[in-house]
């Protein structure tokens, strides 16, 4: 099929790879424009930009598209039979969902109806599901709201972390979207009952409230790690937690209990397992510890 690819990060690289490895015609690949990032704040293009170039696959980047009928005249151009459409970053207008004879094909990574939105799989993960997975579905203007068409779970386990199920949903979703232009499953429309939303994340996110219960705390140290991330304060200074596990133990929220790195939370005690001072290299808490004590009665922020 002749199609086009829409995405940006490293979700979208494996359904990329895999639409041409099975030998599609990808006739355009959509992705956000080249970003300022590093310490030099060179612009670089994103996770699919790469992925296309590697391939040989040529490259549109264009800022906007909800008004740009020039842009919108160049897809219809295309002639696409579908367009695969994987964490783009940009709304389409109907008239690029409107162009190829097949529509936009969405590979969205939870199972819908619920989890619509920015952050699936991070809110997975914080509302303690047991499983998430990939629905394939037909866009249409609303948000995350069309008729599905296929449909993958995995189960979601007490350790499970975000890097671990994107991973998981990034290569189901690349399987599942090969499947549906192979089969063209009848569409099934979403049903309103159990929908939810997941908001976009932001650095807000990070501080951990030690008020709160203890495996609510695990569950965000798994969802929001790398990013935004997890920290608390001490000596004017935020610690990131990049690892931890409920414990045995009960105190003033945000105290730690002993001197290995057990804090007291509003139920229950989290264990610190890995952390990381501003500018720092990562390190097991033990080896941490060894250079920044952080003794019984402190009380971290």
């Amino acid at each position: 099929m002749r199609i086009a690819f829409m995405g940006s990060p490293d979700f979208a690289v494996p359904a990329l790879r895999g639409l041409h490895a099975a030998g599609h015609e990808i006739a355009a690949v959509y992705c956000q424009p080249p970003r300022p990032a590093g310490r030099g704040q060179k612009e670089m293009p994103c996770p699919v930009h790469r992925a296309a170039l590697a391939l040989g696959l040529p490259v549109r980047t264009p800022a906007r598209l909800r008004r740009d009928v020039a842009e919108h005249e160049v897809f219809a151009a295309l002639d696409l039979d579908a367009a695969v459409v994987a964490a783009y970053g940009l709304i389409l207008p109907r008239p690029m969902l409107e162009a190829p004879r097949r529509g936009c094909l969405n590979i969205h990574a939870s199972l819908l109806p619920r989890w619509r939105g920015a952050a699936p799989i991070q809110a997975a993960i914080l509302a303690g599901d047991a499983e998430s997975g990939v629905t394939i579905m037909q866009m249409e203007e609303g948000l995350d709201t069309g008729p599905m068409l296929l449909k993958g779970s995995v189960p979601i386990g007490p350790r499970t972390t975000t890097p671990d199920l994107h991973d998981a949903l990034a290569a189901m979703g690349a399987r599942l979207v090969l499947q549906a232009l192979e089969q063209n499953p009848p569409a099934e429309p979403q049903p309103e009952a159990g929908a939810t939303y997941a908001p976009k994340l932001s650095k807000a996110d990070a501080p951990i409230d030690w008020t709160l219960p203890a495996l609510v705390l695990d569950r965000r140290v798994r969802a929001l790690n790398p990013w935004p991330g997890t920290s608390f304060t001490c000596q004017a200074e935020a610690i990131r937690v990049l690892a931890a596990e409920p414990a045995e133990g009960a105190g003033l929220p945000g105290t730690m209990l002993d001197d290995a790195g057990v804090v007291a939370c509003g139920e229950g005690a989290l264990r610190l397992l890995r952390l990381q001072r501003p500018g720092r290299g990562s390190l097991a808490v033990e080896d941490f510890l060894r250079g920044y004590p952080l003794p019984a009665g402190t009380v971290l922020g």
